[in-house]
C-alpha cells in the first residue's frame, strides 16, 4: 500500500518484556525488504509527542507500532497522533484499526481468549495443566480502515484479503489468515 516508503519508523516500548525480540525481528527483515529503519522509543505517555515529532522530522514513509500492553491501552492517542502527522501506521491488533488507525495485522485476540476458555474448562473438569498440549496461534487478522486510507490518499488493492473497516456490512469482507 505504501511502496515508496524507504524509511520506516518503529515505535517501541522498551519497558515491555517482548520489545527487544520484536525489534530484532524487524531489524532482521528490513534489509530483505530494502527499507531503512528509524527506531523511536516511547516508554511513557509523555514521550509520544516527542517520538512523533522525531519521525516526522526524519521524513519516514510509514510507522510500525510494536506490540505492547501499554501502547494498546493508549491506542486512541497513538492513532490520533498518526492521523495528525499524516503518518501511515500499522499496528498489531485490530482494535487500533477500529479506533481509526490505518491497518493492523496480528493475532486474533478473540480467538486467543476463546482458546484460554477451553483450557480453563479442561482444567476445571480435572485435567492437569502439565498434561495439556501447547497450542500456537493459528488465526491472524489483517484489517484496513478505509476511511483512514482515504484520508491519507492511499489506494486499497481491491483483491486484498482483509476485513475492511468503514464500509457498510454488505460491502465488507473478512478472511482470517492461517499460518
Amino acid at each position: 500500500m505504501i511502496p515508496k516508503a524507504t524509511t520506516i519508523a518503529v515505535l517501541i516500548n522498551s519497558n515491555y518484556s517482548g520489545a527487544e525480540g520484536q525489534l530484532h525481528d524487524v531489524q532482521e527483515a528490513a534489509p530483505r525488504l530494502g527499507v531503512q529503519l528509524l527506531v523511536v522509543r516511547a516508554n511513557a505517555e509523555s514521550e509520544f509527542n516527542t517520538a512523533f515529532s522525531t519521525l516526522v522530522q526524519q521524513g519516514v514513509g510509514a510507522l510500525l507500532v510494536c506490540a505492547s500492553p501499554f501502547f494498546n491501552s493508549r491506542r486512541q492517542q497513538l492513532v490520533v497522533l498518526a492521523a495528525r502527522h499524516s503518518v501511515p501506521a500499522i499496528y498489531e491488533w485490530r482494535d487500533f484499526a477500529e479506533a481509526g488507525g490505518l491497518m493492523s495485522y496480528g493475532t486474533s485476540l478473540a480467538d486467543a481468549y476463546r482458546r484460554a476458555g477451553v483450557y480453563l474448562g479442561r482444567i476445571l473438569k480435572g485435567a492437569k495443566p502439565a498434561d495439556l498440549p501447547v497450542v500456537q496461534v493459528i488465526r491472524f487478522e489483517f484489517a484496513i480502515n478505509l476511511n483512514t486510507a482515504k484520508a491519507l490518499g492511499l489506494p486499497v488493492p481491491p483483491d486484498a484479503a482483509m476485513e475492511t473497516i468503514g464500509l457498510p456490512s454488505a460491502a465488507s469482507r473478512h478472511r482470517g489468515c492461517s499460518r
